[in-house]
């Protein structure tokens, strides 16, 4: 093959590659029903004007037929007058108008024949444009579904690469570590400017649960550190101190139950029991006298 077959056939082949890639089909399909549609147009004048010469034709038949049946009434008029001679030329022009007449018929049929194969053609060509027209439709709709089938598979090409959500890992990451260094900005504020107790106690308070006397109170029981008795607890106290004087079993509840409310341990009231109450009284009264007298002054 010479050199400039092979390169006019590498023309033709890029030239048949471009125009298949600019090839749009919904563009393609506008353009043929495009053209079809001016064919009918086309078609439908020529129709026209084939019916146009079928009525003429139709109508010149009829009236060399009534030129015929003319001069055939004048003949009979000129053989009533007995003029057969004027008979005879009428007779004459009779059949000159019969002859145009049937050639006129034959034109007119051959005419009206070739009109209704037009009409036939041109309700096939109607025919075939609206079923262009439904499947172009047709094939519009399928290529756009075609069309989201690739964006759709494009998309999933797209997100089966890893590299997409290695960038969503990294930015979480980033984000973590922003919150980390917020919050512990926020703390190194908070101990800087001192309220780092005051927001302890806030904590504490948004908590609840009570008030702060119970549980207070409620901590020092389970702590064992519950203050001492006064006043009357401390008769209580005595009364029970005497009763265990004697160390009698039969006693020894009351004075546990006396000391119960109390932060005694057992070596404590092991202590009670040895004392002399005897001087824890006098001790009492001296306090109480002097207590007195210290109100008369």
């Amino acid at each position: 093959m010479g050199i400039f077959s092979r390169l006019g056939t590498l023309i033709k082949s890029n030239i048949n590659d471009l125009i298949t890639k600019a090839e749009d089909p919904e563009k393609m399909l506008s353009q043929v029903l495009l053209e079809m549609q001016q064919q009918l147009v086309e078609a439908k004048k020529a129709v026209a004007v084939a019916i146009a010469d079928e009525k003429k034709l139709q109508k010149q038949y009829t009236a060399e037929q009534d030129k015929s049946k003319e001069w055939e009434r004048k003949a009979m008029v000129a053989v009533r007058a007995g003029d057969d001679n004027l008979a005879r030329q009428a007779l004459a022009r009779k059949q000159e108008h019969e002859t145009i007449a049937t050639q006129f018929q034959q034109q007119w049929i051959a005419q009206k024949q070739a009109v209704e194969k037009l009409k036939d053609a041109l309700r096939l060509l109607n025919n075939k444009i609206e079923e262009a027209k439904r499947k172009k439709n047709i094939l519009i709709a399928r290529k756009k579904r075609a069309e989201a089938q690739q964006q759709i598979a494009n998309t999933m090409q797209g997100l089966g690469d890893t590299s997409a959500f290695d960038t969503f890992d990294r930015m979480a990451e980033r984000i973590q570590l922003m919150e980390a260094e917020a919050e512990a900005g926020a703390e190194l504020a908070g101990e800087l400017s001192g309220d780092t107790l005051e927001s302890k106690f806030l904590q504490l308070e948004a908590s609840g649960g009570g008030t702060e006397d119970d549980a207070l109170a409620e901590l020092k029981s389970k702590m064992g550190m519950l203050e001492a008795p006064k006043g009357g607890d401390a008769k209580q106290l005595h009364a029970g101190a005497a009763g265990a004087g004697g160390k009698d079993d039969k006693h020894e509840p009351s004075m546990t139950a006396a000391a119960g409310g109390s932060s005694f341990s057992a070596e404590d009231l092991k202590e009670l029991e040895d004392l002399d109450l005897s001087e824890l009284d006098a001790k009492v009264s001296d306090k109480a006298d002097a207590k007195d007298a210290s109100k008369a002054k």
